[in-house]
């Protein structure tokens, strides 16, 4: 199982009232990584944590760190507050285009695998506020331009059901498989983050099985919240058996990607806030791992429910 942390993470955070842990420097951030056992990759926010490709390559290799992808950040500037890809101004658009693109590049000059990007600020908060068949075709002409640049460096895109607007353009996997489909482009995929599916009231294992069944890639994030608010909370705190079959269909399907932590520590020690996600992770991956998963899918299969169910009971919950 790999495992990584979003750099974002490793410093001050803030929310509406009040600021969290002290600011640090991606140095600082790559040393911080090192200290937790079982973590040994890094998803970078692009350009706001990174510094030149050669001088973070160096970092990552000083400390035998790898790249999980790179985060292009299109949501920070004044200009893209109210939204970026799906914008009428097409000069706007234009900018987060290049955003991306140059993640690209960016990724390609470190050896990143994959670009993902989170386009939180598409979306509105009143009704009669936007044109909603221009907004979605802005944004398939838009991701379209950018995932047809440097293809080898696929990207991928996340969903949430809202934050910062009140309803995002692309609220849930569905939806954004539908938007990848109109987008064309194969080098495209899903960034499936574990709580953006709770709060969307998905099943985050049945999102994992949509995507293989519709041929689309994904990468998936790992974390935990209370189906109310994303709490990035540390991984199976909150839905431990959701965690588990989670865990189950990743590797049910050969999942080899990073497990990446978009959990934030807030009040909590970092190291030892991401020292028990990686190792909550990892103990169910495990434990997965020797699950008699072909007996579960026949199971499932021949609809012997409460067999299941003793089996949960007996080997999952361990009861």
């Amino acid at each position: 199982m790999k495992q990584s942390i979003i750099t974002a993470f490793l410093g001050r955070t803030q929310d509406r009232f009040s600021e969290y842990q002290q600011p640090t420097s991606l140095e600082e951030r790559l040393d911080l990584v090192v200290k937790i056992p079982g973590v040994d990759g890094v998803e970078i926010v692009y350009p706001y944590e990174t510094e030149e490709a050669d001088a973070t390559k160096k970092m990552f290799d000083d400390r035998g760190l790898n790249f999980a992808a790179v985060n292009a950040n299109i949501k920070k500037e004044t200009q893209w507050v109210p939204g970026a890809l799906s914008r009428p101004d097409s000069d706007l658009r234009k900018g987060a285009i290049e955003i991306i693109k140059k993640a690209k590049e960016y990724a390609k000059a470190v050896g990143a695998p994959l670009v993902t990007c989170c386009p939180l600020s598409d979306g509105y908060d009143n009704l009669f506020q936007v044109d909603y068949p221009k907004a979605w075709r802005n944004m398939v002409e838009s991701v379209a331009e950018a995932a047809d640049y440097l293809q080898e460096i696929p990207l991928f895109i996340e969903y949430k059901i809202n934050e910062t607007r009140v309803h995002a353009q692309l609220d849930n996997c569905a939806k954004t498989i539908l938007f990848l489909k109109e987008v064309g482009n194969s080098a495209t995929g899903v960034t499936i983050d574990f709580g953006h599916a709770l709060l969307a009231k998905e099943n985050p294992a049945q999102v994992i099985a949509l995507c293989e069944e519709t041929g689309t890639d994904y990468y998936l994030h790992t974390n935990d919240n209370d189906f109310n608010f994303d709490w990035d909370l540390i991984s199976g705190s909150r839905n431990f058996l959701h965690t588990v079959e989670f865990l189950f269909y990743a590797k049910e399907y050969g999942y080899d990607k990073y497990f990446t932590a978009d959990a934030s520590p807030r009040i909590f020690d970092m190291v030892g806030f991401f020292t028990e996600h990686a190792e909550m992770n990892l103990a169910l991956w495990n434990l997965v791992d020797k699950l008699d998963r072909k007996n579960y899918r026949r199971l499932m299969r021949e609809e012997k429910h409460m067999d299941l169910m003793g089996l949960v009971r007996k080997e999952i919950y361990r009861l």
